[in-house]
């Protein structure tokens, strides 16, 4: 009892230390950081329709995936670590380093020479990126009370579905226009980091707290090598290696045996990582969970629908990305409309409940799609996609943070980043697998019923050489690789509907606020949320 009073103490004065800002101070900080999220977000989807542009100029055919997936997988790895780092040294001084990384790695990048160059320099792009998606929600639960914090958190998820989903529309615009060329779709993020870098340093003023903490540096290393080993896995597998090969073990093992070792080294942390105390919070593992679902379903979707759009509907990089803005106008509808109606009644579950729903549905609808399907039915179903994921994301977070005692902020905070960053590694790599798979056989079949040797080339190609094919060859692969799609889409389902099933158990507390913060915190404490 005197330790939980103790706690209860803690975390009540931890509240009462936030510092006041005012409504304008609070949006000129909320402008930092949603041009920080913007430049996170946009840098891993601006390059998907400029990756044939871009190893067709610097070679490297066969690790053209690499490109795509260095950041993804160096910025789920890190983004716990980032968390824990802010807690040491302050969250201004590392989200500002986090962006300051971002953009010396976004210059390497347009730089490249070679392939290899461009793999590292979107590693390190990955690392900032990290850290700017994890510390701008730390940020912001600093700034605001979880009761107020429902309504500026709808913007931070309208911001994150913009740049996921307009990524491939200016990236499409960059490699079209004759003056600028692919290296532009790294340089295009540079202004804008470090307008965020300036606005940051300008209005985010929040107290340096010392705490006697040290640097969890064995969690580190387990925690950061699971997940790299997991992706490298995912990613690679059945590509560079057959799923049953002595690759697929080693890589397994060392997963298996790096995840041992942290769940050890975080038990046994003076300061760790990810507290194994936030895993006795109900809230932290369902949020956490369902993260992984809905990162699984957003990401595969917003990462193949564009192919579909190109190879199955014939359409341009640009025209592909103005289909995306059904989703994008659905996801900033209802995140901001659910952060608003959050802030006004506290209850939050119901909009979790009816998101997970919406993306059940969503890929129920998604892999009902054909060749000659309409543009208007395609645009309807994304759009109940974004609405799904507007209802979602931002109200996980909030959640989260909302059951976490201040202390725990950081850890939670990037805990769910990191869950939902690995559920869209882990999405997009075994949807990849299964696309892959899938359309070599469907091209094969189609062409030997039409009496077809082969086709000319090995693989599917880009969307320009399969618009090149000729007439009876072109609408074969087409109905393959629409067909694998609508596999992928199937596979997606048992997963958002396991999504939803937790969101239902998920347990609605009451949000803090400003008049009854302190009772808040000791019911947290007395239940086991919060207390170290």
């Amino acid at each position: 009892m005197a330790q939980a009073g103790v706690a209860s103490q803690g975390a009540e004065a931890s509240e009462q230390a936030r510092p006041q800002y005012t409504r304008r101070q609070i949006l000129e900080i909320l402008s930092g950081l949603m041009l920080a999220m913007l430049t996170a977000m946009i840098s891993n989807s601006v390059i998907a329709t400029a990756l044939p542009t871009i190893v067709g100029d610097l070679g490297g055919q066969d690790q053209l995936s690499w490109v795509a997936s260095a950041s993804l997988l160096t910025m789920t790895a890190s983004t716990p670590l980032w968390g824990k780092l802010s807690d040491i040294a302050g969250r201004k001084l590392m989200f500002q380093t986090a962006l300051i990384l971002f953009v010396v790695a976004s210059v390497c990048a347009g730089l490249s020479q070679g392939i290899g160059q461009l793999i590292a320099a979107r590693a390190g792009q990955g690392l900032g990126a990290g850290g700017l998606s994890a510390l701008a929600q730390v940020i912001l639960g600093d700034v605001v009370e979880p009761r107020q914090r429902g309504r500026y958190a709808g913007f931070m998820g309208a911001v994150f579905g913009v740049a996921t989903v307009a990524g491939p529309l200016v990236g499409g615009f960059i490699v079209d226009a004759d003056a600028l060329g692919w290296r532009w779709c790294f340089y295009v993020c540079v202004p804008l980091a470090v307008l965020a870098f300036l606005v940051i340093q300008r209005v985010l003023k929040l107290p340096t707290a010392r705490r006697d903490t040290r640097i969890d540096a064995f969690g580190a290393f387990t925690i950061t090598g699971g997940a790299a080993t997991l992706m490298l896995l995912l990613s690679m597998g059945g590509k560079q290696f057959p799923w049953n090969s002595a690759w697929t073990y080693v890589l397994l093992g060392a997963t298996i045996a790096l995840l041992v070792l942290a769940i050890v080294a975080e038990r046994t942390a003076r300061d760790p990582i990810l507290p194994p105390r936030l895993f006795r919070n109900r809230t932290f593992v369902l949020a956490s969970f369902v993260s992984i679902c809905v990162g699984m379903a957003m990401f595969g979707v917003m990462i193949y629908m564009p192919q579909y759009l190109q190879i199955a509907k014939g359409m341009s990089p640009t025209a592909s990305g103005l289909m995306t803005l059904p989703l994008v106008i659905g996801m900033l509808i209802t995140s901001t409309g659910s952060g608003q109606i959050v802030t006004r009644t506290g209850r939050y579950k119901l909009f979790p409940v009816v998101g997970t729903f919406c993306v059940v549905i969503a890929m129920v609808l998604l892999s009902r799609l054909h060749t000659d399907s309409p543009k208007a039915l395609i645009g309807a179903d994304l759009a109940v996609l974004g609405i799904g994921m507007g209802l979602t994301l931002q109200i996980l977070i909030l959640a989260a943070q909302n059951a976490a005692s201040t202390a725990d902020l950081a850890s939670t905070t990037s805990g769910i980043s990191f869950f939902r960053n690995l559920g869209g590694a882990m999405g997009v790599a075994a949807f990849g697998a299964i696309l892959s798979n899938r359309v070599a056989g469907e091209i094969a079949s189609g062409l030997r019923a039409a009496g077809i040797q082969r086709a000319p080339g090995d693989g599917l190609g880009s969307p320009d050489d399969i618009q090149m094919l000729p007439a009876p060859v072109r609408s074969i692969v087409r109905d393959a690789f629409t067909s694998s799609l609508e596999t992928v889409f199937l596979a997606g389902i048992p997963v958002a509907i396991l999504g939803f099933l937790a969101v239902l158990a998920l347990k609605e507390l009451p949000l803090r606020g400003s008049s009854g913060r302190a009772e808040a915190v000791k019911e947290a404490t007395g239940a086991g949320l919060g207390a170290p």
